[in-house]
């Protein structure tokens, strides 16, 4: 016999009925059950109390059971149920030693315990030894009877109770053979199973269905030891592989996985004592429901421990994660393998439900960490959608062909790395992240596209305004029949020019037609209002124009050289040409004449305020007569085309009169001081009295030709000091007269003469 260090025994259930849950389950854990699956036996005997039942199993298992003291006489050796491994025997067996019956400590409890002591080996074991007396057989009253009609009508209480082994293990055999003594106990056994009543569902139901019966004989321990022990090694080679297909273990369908054995037990021996039905294939699966939501709550926790699984949760919150998905997976596949391999030999059903359970757990778990790697995956892309797209741009690549190009390789690249990142026991949707990530895009293309757009738009708007404004200032400067002619003419080649370059620039962003044609009819209409706001600015500088036209002509002649007023010019045609060039100044700044409408603005300006005959009648006719100019608006000229209304024209015309009539005043009083002083000389009757008084003195220079040279002498002398000291300039500024005058004797001009 193996030594008792080989095995492990505790009380399963004490003699008072309550379950050793503590002591079961670490028998469990020293004995390494859990790791067996569905590889171990269950043994269980069960006999009148003191007839060598322990010393049986010990023999037969090497366990260490407490035996009997012979010498100490009979008595109860085997309190509640025993549990034990057996030592040496493959699979892995436990054998539990039930306290014997009709024993005379229990009194009345005896049947009560006896009963549910049976049914819960009937329950958890696979194979039940009933051990009896070779001289009980074919006995009306033999002990074993009382245990038999015991055992077949808890079997009652099994719903759907899997097959058991009963090996009846006859002690004590004699000489009779066991091919007689076997006959005889089956007949026992059938006419106590006729006996037992049964629900109307067994009624019927042979022995055979519920037990496979075996039946051996052993000779007397006491008498014949060694005979004993040749016939219990033989009868332990039997329990080798009893499990196997053939073996002497039963049904095995409705097993207990080995690491739901003590859970499993403790609630069959809790269900008996409440004296309840058991239903085993309920028990089987809440069992199986229990120990598997334990083995999925281990894992749970071992996998929120796991240290890979918190390394990646951190490092996936401050970035994205290279292998992110390959790494992910294999730590769920390691979790859930683990469950499987534990669970594996639990109700498929309940294990397949619990182990969806805790998939949707560890996804659960996992999920925002995989979130924050999409997020992170969609922002990386976007950034450099954005790089490449910008420097396609900058590198001359055309906006609709470089945005085109730039999200097909940013949404590759996208959808490489959600590969590189997906969860592979997840269904989850990648369409929202990645719609988004093409929102975010389009969104960014629009972005810069309207930039460009607004950049190409402003650009060839500011060429405009620096190809028209300065030429339409110049023209209007010199405002003639030709200046609206001319600024037409300039804005339809720069319009052209302007919407040419802009069509050009316009073709790579692909635009519809509809959209390209509304930019460029608005490139034209700016061009056209940069020249309509420089009339407007022009018509408000209207005045000092018509001045400053008014002085060019009137102070300058045809060859632009500055007036002088010698007299002989003709001041009032040149002040009329000058107001005729001032007033066909104002009457080409009243209006804009961009189009090919035709005004009479001139005429009637002309007429109102130039035409003096018209003028003399309309003063005349005082207020009777219509005036063109009292009105707010011109003849055949829109409101929102007019610069300067009739109203204004005749304001700005008078105010012009007024400031411009000092310019000629000053000319005409120049001209009549011009006049005077070209008048020095004496009167032409003087000159011919000269000549006739002095024609002696003539004659007299002429016969002496020496008077001549000193004369001409003379003559020289007063000539250069004539010039050098500028005697006419002198005189025209009557600076001589006053002299003259201020030397005349006091005495001419005293007050007390009257002057008459």
């Amino acid at each position: 016999m193996a030594t008792t260090e080989e095995c492990h025994s505790i009380q399963l259930i004490d003699g008072d009925g309550l379950f050793n849950d503590v002591g079961t389950d670490r028998l469990i854990k020293e004995i390494k059950l859990a790791e067996c699956g569905l590889s171990y036996a269950v043994v269980a005997i069960m006999g009148p109390q003191s007839s060598g039942k322990s010393t049986l199993l010990n023999h037969l298992f090497y366990t260490n059971f407490r035996e009997m003291d012979a010498f100490k006489g009979r008595s109860q050796t085997t309190k509640g149920i025993w549990m034990a491994k057996c030592a040496g025997i493959e699979p892995c067996t436990l054998v539990m030693d039930l306290e014997g019956t009709d024993g005379r400590e229990r009194g009345e409890d005896d049947t009560a315990f006896e009963k549910q002591s049976a049914l819960f080996a009937l329950a958890v074991s696979d194979i039940v030894l009933i051990n009896m007396w070779c001289h009980d057989i074919g006995r009306e009253q033999a002990a074993n009877k009382p245990l038999l009609k015991t055992v077949f009508q808890v079997m009652m209480r099994l719903f759907s109770p899997r097959k058991t082994t009963l090996m009846f293990v006859i002690r004590d055999k004699t000489r009779t053979p066991l091919e007689n003594l076997e006959p005889v106990l089956r007949e026992d056994i059938q006419k106590i199973w006729d006996s037992v009543p049964k629900p109307q569902a067994h009624k019927e139901t042979p022995l055979s269905e519920f037990f496979n019966v075996e039946v051996v004989a052993l000779s007397s321990y006491e008498e014949k030891e060694e005979q004993f022990k040749e016939q219990v090694a033989n009868l332990r080679q039997r329990f080798f592989h009893s499990i196997a297909p053939g073996g002497l273990a039963g049904d095995r369908r409705g097993v207990v996985p080995a690491s739901g054995f003590s859970f499993s037990a403790q609630q069959i021996w809790k269900v008996i004592k409440e004296n309840k039905d058991l239903d085993l294939p309920a028990h089987k699966v809440m069992v199986a429901t229990v120990r598997c939501e334990e083995i999925a709550n281990e894992k749970y926790a071992g996998f929120t421990a796991n240290e890979s699984w918190c390394l990646l949760e951190e490092a996936v919150q401050s970035g994205p994660v290279a292998g992110f998905g390959k790494k992910l997976n294999s730590i769920l596949y390691t979790s859930l393998t683990e469950y499987d391999a534990e669970a594996t030999y639990f109700d498929e059903g309940v294990r397949s439900a619990k182990r969806k359970q805790l998939e949707e757990k560890l996804l659960q778990l996992v999920q925002p960490a995989h979130h924050a790697m999409l997020g992170h995956l969609r922002s990386g892309t976007l950034e450099k959608f954005k790089e490449a797209f910008d420097k396609a741009l900058n590198g001359g690549e055309g906006f609709s062909v470089a945005a085109r190009n730039c999200t097909d390789a940013c949404m590759a690249l996208f959808d490489e790395g959600y590969a590189d990142a997906v969860v592979e026991l997840a269904n989850w949707d990648s369409s929202k992240v990645r719609d988004k990530l093409c929102r975010d895009i389009d969104a960014h293309v629009a972005s810069v596209r309207a930039a460009k757009l607004s950049e190409l738009t402003s650009s060839y708007e500011a060429k405009l305004n620096e190809a028209l404004s300065g030429p339409v200032e110049a023209l209007l400067d010199g405002a003639n029949n030709d200046t609206w002619p001319s600024i037409k003419k300039l804005l339809q080649r720069e319009t052209e020019s302007a919407v040419s370059g802009l069509s050009d620039a316009l073709s790579g962003f692909d635009m519809d037609e509809k959209t390209k044609e509304k930019m460029l009819t608005s490139l034209e209409d700016h061009a056209r209002g940069v020249v309509e706001a420089k009339a407007r600015e022009e018509a408000g500088r209207a005045l000092i124009r018509m001045k400053d036209r008014f002085s060019t002509l009137f102070s300058h002649d045809s060859d632009s050289m500055p007036r002088v007023w010698t007299g002989k010019e003709d001041i009032r045609a040149i002040t009329k040409t000058a107001r005729s060039a001032s007033l066909k100044l104002l009457s080409v700044m009243a209006a804009i004449r961009l189009d090919d409408n035709v005004d009479n603005i001139e005429n009637t300006l002309t007429s109102a305020l130039v035409d003096t005959k018209n003028n003399a009648a309309v003063t005349d006719r005082s207020i009777t007569t219509f005036d063109p100019l009292a009105s707010s608006t011109w003849e055949q000229v829109p409101p929102a085309k007019t610069l300067i209304t009739p109203v204004q024209c005749k304001s700005l015309w008078r105010q012009f009169r007024v400031e411009t009539e000092y310019t000629v005043t000053q000319a005409i009083s120049a001209q009549e001081a011009n006049k005077r002083n070209n008048n020095w000389l004496p009167p032409p009757w003087a000159i011919v009295a000269l000549i006739v008084l002095g024609f002696n003195e003539f004659m007299t220079l002429l016969r002496n030709p020496l008077y001549l040279g000193v004369i001409f002498v003379g003559f020289l002398i007063i000539k250069a000091l004539w010039v050098q000291l500028d005697i006419s300039g002198e005189f025209r500024n009557a600076s001589w007269a006053s002299f003259f005058i201020y030397q005349v004797p006091s005495h001419r001009y005293e007050p007390s003469q009257k002057v008459s």
